[in-house]
Parts: C-alpha cells; structure tokens; sequence
C-alpha cells in the first residue's frame, strides 16, 4: 500500500482550506492490516460529503466487516486539483493517504445530476480509465448508487456496476462476492456476472439498447433490475460515533434517519416515489441513537432527518422524551422536513429548546388548483394556522419552498406564490409580539420543476429557459417587498438537470465532452458554464432542448424502464390522469391502500412504529 503523504503534505500550504485534504479526525477509522480496501467517494468537496447521511451509514457498515477497511475521498477544490496534476500526484483516500487506484473498489455516490462531471474528474485525478470498457483486471472496481441511480443511463458507461436502492445490505453481500471472485481469481468479466446476480445490482455492461430505445439484458443477467429495500430500519442502526470534522462543514449536526419512504403521494416528487414504502424508526432506537451520537461527537444540534419527519407515528414521544434527557445542554433539535398539516403546536414548543432556528415548509404550489394537480394535500389555512401556532410559539423566521413550471401551471398560479407569501407573512407578524414583529422574516425560495424518472410527471416536458426566466420576472412582482427574501434556481442549471434526468446512454457522451472542456463543480453556481454544455451537445449530436423540453409518448419505453422501483406503470399513468382532472390521492398510510404497487412486488409491507392521525 502506498502512502503519499510526503508528497501530499508539501502542496497543503499553498491551497485553500488544507483541512479538507488530511485525516484523523475524531471518529475516522484506521485499519492499516486489512486486506480489502474500499473507497467511498462523495463527488464533491469536502465540506458538502461530509455532511451526506448515507456516505456515514456505509463507512460504519463496511468498517463492521473483519478484514475490510473504508475510507473516504472527496473531489478536491480546483487549486489542489492543479496542485496534484502538477506534481502528478494521484487522488488518494483520506484514512492512509494511499491512490485511489490502489483500493479493491471504489463506491461513488450520485447525489445530483450536476456532478456527473466531477465523476470522470474524480476517476481521472485517481488514473483510471473513465470508461468501464477501458479498464481491466488491474483497476479497482468502480461501482455507483444514490438518489441519481434510479436513471442510471446517463453514467453507466462510466461504472462496473450500480446498486438500486438500499445500501446497507447490499454493499455487505457486494464486498463478499468481489473477495471470493479476487480469492477464486475470477477475470473481470466473471466477477460482473456474479454481481448481477445481487439482488439490485445493475451491470450496464450486460443490457443492449434497442431502436425503440430499450435496454436488452445478456443471457444470466435480471430482465429488470429490483431496487434493494431495508424491510427493518431498527435493525440496522444509525452511526453510533460518525467522523466529526477538523472544519466547518454543510450540515454540522449530530444527526439520525427516523423513517425512509413518504406515501404523501406529490406526483413531481423523485424521492417520494423510488424510496417506498415507508418504514419508521421506532422511538426507543431513535432516542438512544441520537444521544449516543451526541456524546460521541460533542454536537450541539441533532438533526431527525426524513422526507417527511413532521409524519413519523411517535415524533412527539421523540421529542419529549429528547427535550427531557438535552434538557440544560444547549443541545437543540431540529426536524428539516416538515408538513404542515403534521406540525403541531406541542411539536412547536419541544422544538429547539431556547434556540428556535427557522422553519421551513414546502407548499410547492400559489393556489389551491395547482396543489391539487402535484397531490400536495395542503390547503393554505392549514399553512396560516401553521405559522400561527410556530410564531405565537416563539419562532420568527420561516422559509418557503415553491416551483414553478409545474404541469398545467398558468401566470395566475405564479401570480399566487406571492399573493400567498403575502398572507403567510401578515400571519406570522399578527402571532408575534408588536415590539418584535420588525425581526420576523419569510424566505421564499423558487425551484423550476424537473420531470424525473419514475414519477407519474415522467412523461411532461420542462419549461423552456426563456419561459422560466419570463415566469420568473412575473413571480418577482408579485412578491412583498418587506419582510420577505427571494431567491430562485437559476434556470441554466435547471434546463441542463433535466437534459441529465432524463437521458439515456447517449447523453454520456455529453458528460465525457463537457468534462474535457473543463466542466468540473457544475453544481457550484461560480464554476457552471452552460455554453460548455450547449457546445458538447452540439458535437455529440444531443438535441438537449428535445430532452427536456419535449413531452414524452407514454406507448414508447423510457431509458429507466428496467430499473424496477417496485411502483406499478398502471399507477403511474392513472396518477398523471388524475393530476390533470385536478383529482388527490389520499395518503395510503392515513387512508387506504392506493395500489401504487410497492408492497407486493418487492414484499415488504408499510411499517410504522404507531398509529397514524391524519
């Protein structure tokens, strides 16, 4: 194993924030005798994948296995990228200072379409050949996963292998397999094959594409490929002691998953449809995870991070019996994700404890019409009595979270955001203390809708850019002045989301130009350069304005379609009828069973830790 450090450590002095590239933090495991290395790789910098849950899960989960040691690697910023290039120093891990090439395999996570390029940077900087079908027995295996998995066309060429879905289990039976082929001296080739035989294992490099734009599975590999889904989430816990960083990072928070999955039904919405069913934490494993990770760690904030927390069966048990065993800590609470037809005013007073950060809430929609369309079953007197009880409970910022471009959206519906802010805002000073309403504060914050994979809005086109900007223009106006802070997604990155969303093996070849041209840190609004991205869809051929931005016929098969979530197409189509004729699809865990599919197909059932009260 080779350690690089005496040459890492010379090129620190001379870029930003040296702390992102060294080790031993509090926390980092050390296992120079393992003979498996694996790298997880968030691509990313530092400070933003040190803050992703699902990279911590993974590092506790293989650092569990004898003989096995992972360590993490990050994408580093653009001065040390120049400063290793010059000195021709391979990317390395964090833990041993050893090249990235060096390990058995390296796991990327794809958490954004936007850092598709920082994939190729990452591997490039490490020196492996970009391309699956350019690398042979002597080169780690290079496998992804993630949010982004779920369309996992537009990267494939770029991966040995991709897991769908839960990782928890699945990297322990991925691990073992590779151990026994690198054992059995299997060739690369026979060691794909036996990792397509993991249940949620996708190997691109066994599917042909058709004509008609369908993928074709070699002779011994699934026809469709099941996504993995953890049925228990009590039986695997959260990380009991996570790295804590030397520096400021992202989210810097102790933090736990009390559920994953949302049944809310919001029919733009990726996540709540691929993560289904939902299954709870139960309040005894929640509570003793967090103050284990607060004692290990020393945070001052715990984080209960879900899709949807403000829905978990047992959140006020949570937090009572939280707020009892913090109480004179200083240690707050904080709940991301919130409803507002779930937020309570006991929840509002367990809260925070003396510090009350911000709240934040996603009516998505202007008007009530538009909501009923995206199946955000939120009415605006339930948002009012919202901000009503969090402010007369002490609270004086909320911020908001909108989209525009939504199907069947119209100027009246822009037109409502802020109408609707402006009703949000006259609530929040009227529930606060005259000599302190000068200090409350709505951020508003405006999306453009991206149709994604696997979503019943799969098939709409996005918006034009010049639409979008046009829409926004008229979104501004509507807007109070006073009081209120706007911000919206800029439409450039927007418009390329949704060509990388909603491609398939076609658009990777745009990646791979772009990424020669310089596209590295996309999602960094100071490093995007969309001609960058015009001018390497122009030469591959990629009509970028057709993919996003053109509707998509229903009868013809879709890059995805063998990537089986679980979710039925019948279900799927019928939500999109019903989004048109403006009709809501009830929660199938207040009411009764929506027949999106889920629960049968891959054979794990809802489960909470209570009952539900709609």
């Amino acid at each position: 194993m080779t350690d690089l450090w005496p040459r890492v450590e010379p090129l620190l002095a001379a870029v930003e924030r040296p702390a992102r590239y060294v080790d031993h933090e509090w926390g980092a495991h050390h296992d120079a005798q393992a003979a498996y290395r694996a790298a997880l790789v968030y691509p990313d910098t530092y400070e933003v994948g040190m803050a992703n849950q699902a990279l911590a899960i993974l590092y506790e989960r293989l650092n569990g296995i004898d003989g096995v040691a992972a360590e993490r690697a990050f994408v580093p910023w653009s001065d040390m990228i120049e400063a290793l290039r010059a000195s021709d120093v391979p990317l390395f891990t964090l833990e041993s200072c050893m090249p990235l090439r060096e390990c058995d395999l390296i796991g990327i996570t794809l958490p954004y379409e936007l850092t598709y390029s920082n994939v190729l940077e990452v591997l490039d900087l490490a020196g492996i050949p970009v391309r699956s079908a350019d690398r042979s027995g002597e080169h780690p295996l290079v496998i992804g996963g993630g949010p982004c998995a779920y369309n996992p066309e537009p990267v494939a060429p770029f991966f040995d292998a991709i897991l769908i879905g839960d990782g928890e289990d699945a990297v322990l039976e991925i691990v073992s397999a590779h151990r026994a082929a690198l054992a059995a001296g299997l060739s690369r080739e026979e060691t794909l094959g036996r990792l397509a035989g993991i249940r949620g294992v996708y190997v691109p490099s066994l599917y042909d594409a058709t004509p008609e734009g369908a993928l074709v599975a070699s002779p011994g590999a699934p026809e469709r490929v099941v996504k993995r889904v953890i049925a228990d989430l009590d039986a695997v816990r959260s990380p009991l002691c996570p790295v804590v960083p030397f520096m400021d990072v992202v989210h810097d928070r102790a933090t736990v998953e009390v559920l994953r999955g949302c049944s809310r039904g919001c029919r733009f919405c990726q996540a709540g449809m691929v993560y289904r069913p939902t299954r709870e934490r139960s309040a005894d494993s929640i509570v003793r995870d967090a103050i284990a990770a607060l004692q290990c760690t020393g945070h001052e904030e715990v984080s209960l991070t879900s899709l949807s927390t403000a829905d978990h069966a047992s959140l006020e048990e949570v937090l009572r019996r939280l707020s009892r065993r913090l109480e004179g800590t200083a240690v707050s609470i904080s709940l991301p994700s919130l409803r507002v037809d779930a937020f309570s005013l006991g929840m509002a007073r367990l809260l925070g404890g003396g510090r009350k950060a911000g709240l934040t809430f996603a009516p998505e929609a202007g008007t009530q019409r538009l909501r009923d369309v995206i199946n955000k079953n939120v009415t605006e007197e339930e948002l009012l009595e919202t901000i009503d009880r969090a402010f007369r409970a002490g609270w004086r910022r909320v911020k908001l979270y909108f989209m525009i471009g939504l199907p069947t959206e119209t100027e009246d519906d822009v037109r409502g955001i802020g109408a609707l802010v402006g009703r949000a805002l006259a609530a929040a000073r009227g529930a606060t203390p005259a000599d302190q309403r000068g200090g409350v504060r709505v951020a508003v914050s405006v999306s453009t809708f991206v149709p994604k994979a696997h979503t019943p809005f799969q098939w709409e086109p996005q918006i034009p850019l010049e639409e979008v900007r046009r829409r926004q223009v008229v979104l501004r106006d509507a807007m109070p002045h006073k009081g209120v802070g706007l911000s919206w997604h800029d439409p450039d990155t927007s418009f390329l989301e949704g060509v990388l969303a909603r491609g398939g093996r076609e658009v990777a070849d745009v990646i791979e130009a772009a990424w020669r041209a310089g596209a590295v840190f996309d999602a960094w609004s100071e490093e995007f350069d969309l001609g960058r991205w015009i001018d390497a869809m122009e030469r591959c051929g990629i009509d970028g304005r057709a993919l996003a931005n053109e509707p998509r016929d229903p009868d013809r098969p879709m890059p995805w379609e063998h990537i089986d979530t679980g979710l039925s197409r019948r279900f799927l189509l019928s939500e999109r009828d019903r989004a048109y004729a403006g009709v809501v699809t009830e929660d199938c865990t207040f009411e009764e069973c929506t027949g999106c599919g889920v629960c049968p197909s891959l054979g794990v059932d809802i489960r909470l830790s209570g009952v539900r009260h709609g």
